[in-house]
C-alpha cells in the first residue's frame, strides 16, 4: 500500500464515508475536514459556491488531509491534490440503511466528529437514485481528475472494515 497523505473519501451519503474519513485522520495522523461542517452553517443555509470551491482549495493546499464528502460541483479540487481517493461503493440498501440507522445513533442535527444529519423526501430520493444517477459522474471525475491517484473502492462495511485493518497493520 502506498503512502496516503491526501486522501478524497467520496461515496454516497450513508455509505461510511465521515466513519472512514474519522478512521484514517486518526490512523494516518492528518486532519480530517467533512465538507458538510464547511457547505452549511447550524441552521443548514449553504455558503454560496465560489466560498465553497476556495475554502475546500485552502484545505487541499494542506500537506496532509482527509476530506470526506461527495458534492461533485467541486470534486476536481479534491481530485486534482490527492494521492487517494476512497470511492464508498456500497449498495443502495446499504446507504439508505447507513442514513437511516445514523439517525436512530445520533439524532437529527449537526453533531461533532464529522456526523451531519438531515433526512427528508430529498435526501433519500438521493440515496436512493445514487448509483444510477450520481455513482457514473462520479467515476467519471475520478477517471479524468484522479488517474494520478490510487482508488481504493470499497464495496461492503466489512471490506471496509478489513481494508482499514490492512491500513492499522502497515502503520505500526
Amino acid at each position: 500500500m502506498q503512502q496516503m497523505r491526501r486522501v478524497a473519501v467520496v461515496g454516497c451519503g450513508g455509505s461510511g464515508k465521515s466513519y472512514v474519513a474519522r478512521e484514517l485522520g486518526r490512523l494516518l495522523g492528518a486532519p480530517v475536514t467533512h465538507l458538510d461542517g464547511i457547505f452549511f452553517d447550524d441552521e443548514w443555509n449553504s455558503l454560496p459556491p465560489g466560498k465553497f470551491e476556495a475554502a475546500q482549495r485552502e484545505v487541499v493546499a494542506a500537506r496532509s488531509w482527509v476530506v470526506d464528502g461527495n458534492y461533485n460541483s467541486t470534486l476536481r479540487v479534491r481530485l486534482d491534490a490527492c494521492d487517494t481517493v476512497v470511492f464508498m461503493d456500497v449498495p443502495t440498501w446499504a446507504a439508505l440503511w447507513g442514513i437511516v440507522s445514523r439517525q436512530f445513533r445520533h439524532g437529527a442535527g449537526q453533531h461533532s466528529a464529522g456526523v451531519y444529519n438531515r433526512i427528508n423526501v430529498a435526501v433519500l430520493r438521493y440515496v436512493a437514485t445514487y448509483r444510477r444517477r450520481m455513482r457514473p459522474q462520479v467515476l467519471t471525475k475520478i477517471h479524468e481528475h484522479g488517474g494520478h491517484a490510487t482508488v481504493i473502492r470499497l464495496t461492503s462495511r466489512r471490506r471496509t472494515r478489513r481494508w482499514l485493518e490492512q491500513v492499522a497493520a502497515q502503520r505500526t
